[in-house]
């Protein structure tokens, strides 16, 4: 497929794929796009979370319960639509603010454990950041997370509980997207600060290359190399790289190996595939696992392009 059959495939997808299709890979104005964002709330997979919406304002049993059609995860693949705020999100987030924040100022996903949990807190920031809630009730969730970064710049939630001498992939890219969600919405409380964290728990990847130890160059484990979305708490290298692209992090070699990886997964059609979904109650499966994937293909195209690392976009690619 030549790039302009694979867009075209993309926008015959989710009115979400359609936006982030045309804004991304087509760099058209988003505020010419109002009205298919609008979209994304009235039909399709936006339309059914919303709709799966307790009464009293949550998904699922609680804020975190279950995996993965509670409140928290739910807000999370709405964010990942890029959903505009509607009058059921804003419910759900202020209820969340009313009833789940601990006394060490982190939204808390477990009643019977006094510690929040920062990789819970770093998703929370993002979406609380891009449905634009107020940055007063943000505050405190700020302050634990500036509190809980290692000596090695990035973020582990045992730190707090059991304690941590080296960072977690997965918390410390759950962080570092909320830090760059809130600082894209312009909130000004101890933004330098979470600027300086954010820079040093970026190095904390590119020193692991994205998938690999910092002291033996060995692979951390298998499933950071599986293109899997939605990806909910767990790192992967799409998750990672498409996080420095939306970050307009500048090309560092310490990424090819990961974006030739990228490259190396992609069909003979010029597609990817979903490899796996992670086991957990869901409300509904947006793409089917082992078929090509909009989601992944327009995930792993943005990464390649803004790193100038795809072949289709000279159209060598059949």
């Amino acid at each position: 497929m030549e790039r302009a059959e694979i867009i075209a495939w993309l926008l015959e997808g989710d009115p979400a794929i359609q936006y982030q299709t045309r804004r991304d890979l087509l760099q058209e104005d988003p505020a010419g796009l109002s009205d298919l964002r609008d979209k994304i709330a009235k039909e399709g997979w936006g339309r059914a979370f919303l709709e799966r919406q307790q009464p009293e304002g949550h998904w699922g049993r609680w804020f975190y319960q279950p995996k993965w059609t509670s409140s928290h995860y739910t807000l999370l693949d709405l964010r990942n639509l890029c959903i505009p705020v509607t009058r059921e999100i804003k419910k759900a987030l202020d209820l969340i603010l009313a009833t789940v924040i601990a006394s060490d100022g982190g939204v808390n996903p477990a009643k019977g454990i006094e510690q929040s949990d920062v990789c819970v807190n770093g998703m929370f920031l993002n979406y609380a950041c891009f449905f634009r809630t107020e940055e007063d009730k943000l505050r405190s969730v700020v302050d634990f997370i500036l509190s809980q970064q290692l000596a090695d710049g990035g973020f582990n939630c045992r730190l707090n509980r059991s304690g941590a001498r080296h960072s977690s992939m997965h918390s410390t890219l759950s962080v570092l997207e909320g830090i760059r969600e809130y600082a894209a919405a312009g909130y000004a409380y101890r933004a330098d600060e979470l600027k300086r964290m954010e820079s040093e728990g970026q190095e904390f990847l590119l020193r692991h290359r994205l998938y690999k130890s910092d002291h033996t160059g060995a692979i951390i484990h298998p499933s950071f190399l599986k293109l899997v979305y939605p990806p909910r708490w767990r790192y992967d290298i799409l998750r990672a790289l498409d996080y420095f692209q939306s970050a307009g992090y500048p090309y560092d070699e310490r990424l090819q190996d990961a974006l030739d990886i990228l490259k190396a997964k992609r069909l003979p059609d010029g597609r990817w595939k979903t490899q796996a979904h992670h086991p957990g109650e869901v409300h509904f499966q947006m793409e089917q696992a082992g078929k090509p994937s909009r989601w992944n293909t327009l995930r792993c195209l943005r990464v390649l392009e803004f790193y100038h690392q795809d072949e289709t976009a000279n159209g060598n690619r059949g």
